[in-house]
């Protein structure tokens, strides 16, 4: 006897939300099972309440029952009820199914009979293909997709079982609607041999309960005689008809993967096909192919047809473009997901089984050319594969393998419900409870169901992201780097395909590289074997990947031997990252750091890598340049550091811990150290000499190519006569170009006193006074503009002082200029963008002389402050940037034309840099194709773009709004 209280209770626990509702449905007016109110007189009744407590959703599972077993009422044949009180597979199967799919209860409910196929022992197989006709098709086709659902919910088959079962029933279903459409179209079936190439998942037996069949359809004529087109017309008819019945029986049968898409014919030929992928196709269609196999209609053809394609699929990698395309395809597929989907998608979002799948599809392309193994359909099979030959690491292998179990599964639990395609995790406290319980989870008092399927999730999702970031590289590392090459399982072949398809364009070479640093069993080997998965995945990513492995390796080499050198890669996390950020994308800073390996040790710390300011750059040079009495011992020393300097500030803005204006900044406060320290070497007597930046220099805007524009000025010692003075300062001026022009392997530090008076043909050194005279007489419009960016650099500070006094009174005239100056500016302009731009170079892409370019923003601005420097103090500044905030604060320019130059300035600016640091030496000119434009979107590090004609696109538009604003404001302000 059960009291009240404990009846209340053995619901509860049995999982009941709604005890009353329960109590009702089993009570007499119900199912009959139990006596009102006190206890179970049914036998097999406390078992199916065990059956209820096993359900994901008991009340579910009770109310479809209850309506199963009144339907069979009404219509007289009540079964159901006694069959699940005493057969108890039978009972497992029924509850489970009805307490997880609410459709297929709905069935049963409407189809009254059909639950005996849950009594059938025999192992599961598709029966579809023996309906004659629609309703009958549909009607086996959900009894054989019933027993599947009971087998996977009672039967501890697992799920490539399940999924291979669901395959052979689509491919059942796709033969017996073929052959519904050839009875229907007699004509038709005769005059074509047809082909049904199953695809996508139901190509890879891993078809899902509610999924779209992927289909590829080839057709040849019946006869060897026989009219091509008249043939492929009747397939299309068919074909189509074979979609419709699908379609009405159990879901969509989607064409679209075939050559050309849904604009391409829905037959094809076998040769068409080849003609078709030979010439046109894309990587991914290749990738499709992966998962191809004839399903239905004649298999002959089909498996022909297969055969055919195999040499071509198989050569996919090898295209230049395969693996950077797949790439792009995952990461358009995961744009796709709708933003506050992304985190519960299970299919497409990060962490989910897209990732497996393109991960896997990406190793079977590169790696299946000469390892047939690997040619699987499945991803399972196919990651088995790849573990079993060593090119996934066994616990990785594992870990994806779990992964894709666990997915797959959350996603049938999902489509099981309502039979209903859906990729995506509830957000609803209720539908999730539901959903961790249909997955087997329960809840107890230090475990609750939904936060241990949510763990489960986080762990098998971030197991995924993460291996998906690194399985390109690790099989390279299992199979070459670890391996004795006399134990190796692969060909050579295969590990240069292998490379190759990671990026590198010498494969053999990348492999001598990585035989070398990985060889024996020293320590050394053993940490370069931990490190290089990491460095390899970097230098994959970079355009030239071969540069930055080579690069890689003679640093290591220089310093393999010091101590402390794979310690600071493989303890400081940061700097085998940015070392193989650095070596893969910058020649510029490679080759300073195959000069000075000991900066490796700025890369461990942020705080390292911010620039120095210049009055402490000034000691350091300084004092180096002091430790030595030979000038030319001193020079190298003082380079050593300017080497030193240059490879931090390249490192920060590689890192993206500077902006544009700060790097400019920090390379101006390098050349103002070295030159102080250069002209101290060069001045021992102390002649009164100043160094007055000019240019890039002088309004602290350089960038990597940028000269050192000076003027040297002299005030003569008093009781000097004037001619001695100027001899002594002029020897010292070119002592220190001297010093400064000797060859060495660092970037060259030209310089230019091209902005002097007179130009190249006035004297080298001026006095102060020689300059106030010429200024006051002789003085032309481009010198005041010249003057605009003059600022003290090194030297006698006074003397630099009085002459910026001086300097003021000529680039900020008072009254500003006249209209004839205005013109001759103009004009001087016009023949600067006539003449300077060098024969061939591409106006549009030229980012110091270029359309919209960086001497198009600085003039507009110049002339600007020329103008109104003498009344508007904020332009009285060297800086670029400042004097067009200042103009637009003024009111001097409209602020739309403002930010378009800005923009134009920065961005040209940012760009000249990156060039020089992909290519290691000066360029001005942006290609518009190629390694260097991919390694210049690299080096910006604009995440929004994927595409580096996107960012080619980006820059001309950017320069065409800046030159428009050139021309509103230079040309007729």
């Amino acid at each position: 006897m059960t009291r009240p209280a404990s009846v209340a209770a053995r619901l509860a626990r049995c999982g009941f939300a709604d005890g009353a509702r329960a109590r009702e449905l089993l009570g007499p007016q119900g199912l009959g099972v139990w006596s009102d109110p006190d206890h179970l007189p049914v036998d097999g009744a406390e078992a199916l309440l065990d059956s209820f407590a096993r359900a994901a959703d008991p009340d579910l599972a009770l109310l479809q029952l209850e309506r199963m077993v009144e339907a069979e009422r009404r219509a007289g044949q009540p079964a159901v009820l006694d069959a699940a009180l005493s057969d108890a597979p039978l009972r497992e199967r029924l509850i489970r199914v009805l307490g997880t799919s609410a459709s297929l209860g709905d069935y049963l409910v409407a189809n009254p009979g059909e639950w005996r196929v849950f009594g059938e022992t025999e192992p599961v197989a598709p029966i579809a293909g023996d309906a004659s006709d629609v309703p009958a098709l549909r009607r086996e086709y959900r009894r054989s997709l019933l027993r599947i659902v009971a087998a996977d919910l009672t039967d501890g088959v697992d799920l490539e079982q399940t999924m291979g079962d669901l395959s052979a029933l689509a491919d059942a279903t796709l033969q017996a609607a073929l052959a519904i459409a050839a009875a229907e179209q007699p004509a038709q079936a005769k005059a074509c041999r047809l082909a049904v190439i199953a695809m996508g998942k139901c190509g890879g037996r891993e078809l899902n309960y509610v999924s779209d069949v992927d289909v590829v359809f080839v057709a040849e004529p019946a006869g060897d005689d026989g009219d091509t087109d008249e043939a492929l017309r009747a397939a299309a008819d068919l074909a189509s008809r074979m979609i419709h019945i699908c379609g009405l029986v159990a879901w969509p049968v989607d064409a679209a993967l075939r050559p050309e898409g849904n604009r391409g014919p829905l037959a094809r030929t076998l040769a068409s096909h080849l003609a078709y992928y030979r010439k046109w196709a894309k990587t991914w269609e290749f990738q499709a192919l992966l998962k191809a196999r004839p399903a239905a209609g004649d298999r002959a053809l089909g498996e022909r047809w297969l055969a055919e394609l195999q040499p071509l699929i198989w050569h996919a990698a090898e295209r230049p473009e395969a693996v950077d395309e797949v790439r792009a395809m995952r990461r358009r597929i995961v744009d796709a997901v709708p933003r506050d989907e992304l985190d519960r998608e299970i299919k497409r979002g990060p962490g989910g089984l897209r990732d497996i799948e393109f991960a896997v599809q990406l190793l079977q392309l590169v790696h299946g050319r000469v390892d047939e193994s690997l040619r699987s359909p499945s991803t399972l099979e196919a990651l088995r594969a790849l573990t079993d030959g060593g090119y996934v690491g066994r616990a990785d292998g594992e870990a994806l393998g779990k992964a894709y179990r666990f997915l797959r599964t959350v996603e049938h639990r999902l489509q099981l419900q309502k039979l209903r395609r859906t990729h995506t995790v509830p957000d609803d406290p209720a539908a999730l409870r539901w959903l961790a319980h249909a997955l087997g989870y329960t809840s107890g008092p230090r475990r609750d169901a939904v936060e241990a399927f949510h763990a489960d999730w986080t762990r098998h999702a971030g197991d995924v992201r993460r291996l998906h970031a690194k399985l390109l590289y690790r099989p390279l590392l299992e199979a070459v780097a670890r391996v004795p090459s006399d134990e190796l399982r692969l060909t050579p072949e295969a590990a240069g395909a292998r490379l190759k398809a990671l990026g590198f364009a010498d494969p053999a070479g990348a492999l001598r590289h990585i035989q070398a640093l990985t060889g024996g069993v020293s320590r050394t080997a053993l940490i370069q074997r931990q490190l290089l998965p990491v460095l390899l995945s970097e230098f994959a990513d970079a355009p030239e990947p071969d540069r930055g492995l080579l690069a890689y390796r003679q640093v290591s080499e220089k310093l393999g031997s010091t101590p402390w050198y794979l310690r600071l890669l493989r303890d400081e996390g940061p700097v085998a990252m940015r070392l193989a950020r650095l070596l893969g994308l910058s020649r510029y800073a490679t080759d300073l750091l195959s000069h000075d390996p000991e900066a490796l040790r700025l890369l461990a710390d942020d705080t390292e890598l911010a620039p120095r300011s210049t009055e402490a750059l000034c000691d350091g040079f300084l004092a180096a340049a002091a430790r030595h009495a030979d000038p030319e011992q001193a020079i190298a020393a003082v380079r050593a550091l300017r080497r030193r300097e240059l490879f931090r500030v390249a490192c920060a803005d590689l890192l993206g811990l500077l902006d544009v204006t700060a790097v400019g900044e920090a390379l101006a406060g390098v050349t103002d150290a070295t030159l102080a320290a250069a002209l101290a070497i060069a001045n021992p007597a102390g002649v009164p000499i100043t160094i007055i930046g000019m240019g890039r220099l002088g309004s602290a805007e350089m960038s990597y190519p940028s000269d050192a524009d000076v003027l040297f000025v002299y005030e003569p010692p008093a009781g000097t006569p004037d001619d001695a003075a100027s001899a002594a300062a002029h020897a010292v001026a070119e002592e220190l170009r001297r010093l400064l022009s000797m060859p060495c392997p660092d970037p060259p530090l030209g310089v230019d006193a091209g902005l002097r008076p007179e130009g190249r043909q006035g004297p080298l050194v001026r006095s102060l006074d020689a300059y106030r005279r010429y200024y006051a007489r002789w003085s032309k419009v481009w010198e005041s503009q010249a003057l605009l960016r003059a600022r003290f650099v090194a030297g006698d500070p006074d003397l630099g002082a009085r002459f910026l006094r001086l300097a003021d009174s000529v680039r900020y005239p008072a009254g500003g200029l006249s209209r004839e100056q205005v013109t001759e500016i103009r004009r001087i302009k016009a023949r600067v963008d006539s003449e300077r731009l060098p024969r061939g170079a591409d106006p549009a892409t030229h980012t110091k002389l270029g359309r919209g370019g960086l001497a198009d923003v600085e003039w507009t601005v110049q002339l600007l402050q020329l103008r109104h420097g003498h009344d508007v103090a904020g332009l009285r500044t060297t800086r670029t940037l400042e004097a067009l905030s200042a103009a637009t604060d003024a009111r001097l320019i409209d602020a739309g034309d403002a930010a378009a130059l800005a923009a134009g300035w920065r961005l040209a600016s940012r760009v000249r840099n990156a060039l020089t640091l992909v290519r290691g030496r000066p360029v001005d000119q942006l290609p518009r194709h190629g390694v260097d434009l991919a390694g210049v979107v690299s080096v910006l590090g604009d995440t929004t773009v994927e595409d580096p004609q996107e960012f080619l696109e980006e820059y001309l538009r950017t320069a065409r709004r800046a030159r428009q604003a050139v021309e509103r404001v230079f040309d007729a302000g």
